[in-house]
């Protein structure tokens, strides 16, 4: 008789034929336990399922539907969905502790059951009373907004089904219990099953819905990664610890672009959009500071200007420190080394700290040049000119390259009042110039210099 008791790892799932110390699937030490197998559940079909599920049909027979998107009533939100909600959709919010994943999710949900939507809040980590503190301090209440306080899954999969709701969030998926006793909530082989039957359950209904996911140490989502192969769209929350500013990005799409990103400022009560965060991140910029140039970028749908800040020190004993913050750290090495060979300016022995200032993040191409401006203004301690602007790829060979949607970046800056803008003599003749703007075009690196720095 084939006996029910297995040994499983309670950190990745992993089935073994006896006890180990040591895990071979995760490497993790004394998480082997002895469980005893749950019989397997049939999945019961949904009312809502659609009539093609089941069966092989020709793309012909399908039926062609517009999507009506639900708004959120967040515009930065929608913004980054691709205009608002898709019906059976399953989002993945992820973020560090704190950085208000759950105060941005029951701010939406209750503009939604203000508008008229029937909503769901599913908490496995606060208490009623938690959640009514929180909606109180946020001006969150609304007779459509409906709060379940549970842990376990079947419970949770009952109430989604039945409560007809338009938009449910779950807080979190590491928190509820899948009803297996091989491992515990929040392990590899729970959040994967609690995430499979809470996908199933959407799909078969009408409503969309937001997971809330913990992140690890390193800042990814914490639990297997075919969680985010799993859901549609996959969103990350990010931000500094002491800055009021908070950044959603998309890096995951099925239903709009993974360009676009959500800025929003952190305040007593609650998370504010900020709809020009151009004027934001350049509203406390240094005047007469060596090492600061201002950047255009483009996130999806609209430019951003961001101000990329230098500080060169040195010479040092030894090889320099390479210190980035919002930059790509190889991005850096490759406009040192090209600074290097076509300026002659050598910065070996020096420490290089760079930082895109709040907590943006600068990795497209355009921003290069501005890179070499603000080495170049720190390291000779000289200012740019005010009201100077400088965008532009900068190739291996010393040339400045033509970039994507110019005339947006340059017409945001007339926007803001920058007089003078510096970019690649390519772009020059395609972008129609602002009344009492001057462009300068450059080719190559050698240029720059003579064009930024007050004379």
């Amino acid at each position: 008789m084939k006996s029910d008791l297995v040994f499983v790892c309670s950190e990745c799932g992993k089935r073994l034929p006896k006890w180990m110390g040591r895990c071979p699937g995760c490497g993790e030490w004394n998480c082997i336990e002895e469980k005893r197998l749950a019989p397997v559940r049939a999945t019961e079909p949904g009312a809502g399922e659609d009539d093609q599920a089941g069966r092989i049909v020709s793309l012909a027979e399908l039926k062609s539907e517009t999507q009506t998107r639900t708004r959120t009533g967040i515009n930065e939100l929608d913004r980054v969905l691709g205009g608002g909600l898709v019906r059976r959709s399953v989002i993945l919010v992820g973020g560090d502790p704190g950085i208000g994943k759950s105060t941005l999710l029951m701010q939406a949900l209750g503009r939604m059951a203000r508008s008229g939507e029937s909503v769901l809040y599913v908490s496995g980590e606060e208490s009623a009373e938690q959640l009514r503190l929180r909606a109180e301090r946020l001006d969150v209440a609304a007779d459509g907004f409906l709060v379940f306080v549970e842990n376990q899954l079947d419970s949770i999969i009952t109430t989604m089904q039945s409560c007809q709701a338009s938009a449910i969030v779950l807080d979190s998926v590491q928190s509820v219990n899948g009803g297996s006793p091989e491992s515990q909530a929040g392990s590899l082989s729970q959040v994967r099953q609690v995430a499979a039957r809470v996908i199933d359950c959407v799909k078969r209904g009408s409503a969309a819905c937001f997971v809330v996911g913990h992140v690890t140490k390193e800042g990814a989502l914490a639990g297997p990664k075919a969680l985010e192969h799993m859901v549609d769209t996959v969103l990350y929350f990010e931000g500094e610890r002491g800055h009021p500013y908070r950044i959603l990005r998309a890096v995951k799409n099925r239903f709009g672009s993974v360009s676009e990103i959500g800025v929003f400022e952190m305040g007593d009560s609650g998370l504010v959009e900020v709809p020009n965060p151009s004027e934001i991140f350049l509203s406390e910029r240094p005047e007469g500071a060596a090492g600061s140039a201002v950047t255009a970028l483009v996130e999806g749908t609209r430019p951003i200007l961001a101000e990329i800040q230098a500080l060169v020190s040195g010479p040092v004993p030894g090889p320099g420190r390479r210190t980035c913050l919002g930059i790509d750290t190889q991005r850096l090495a490759l406009m040192i080394a090209v600074m290097d060979k076509k300026l002659g300016l050598s910065l070996a022995d020096h420490d290089v700290f760079l930082n895109a200032v709040g907590g943006i993040r600068a990795g497209e191409p355009a921003v290069d040049l501005a890179l070499v401006a603000a080495l170049l203004s720190s390291f000779t301690d000289r200012v740019v000119a005010a009201g100077t602007l400088v965008f532009g790829e900068v190739g291996l060979a010393g040339e400045v390259r033509r970039v994507s949607r110019s005339g947006e970046r340059v017409h945001e800056a007339a926007r803001l009042g920058f007089g003078r803008i510096v970019m690649p003599r390519s772009s020059v003749e395609s972008v129609s110039v602002p009344r009492g703007i001057v462009v300068e075009g450059i080719s190559h690196v050698k240029e720059l210099a003579p064009l930024i720095f007050t004379r």
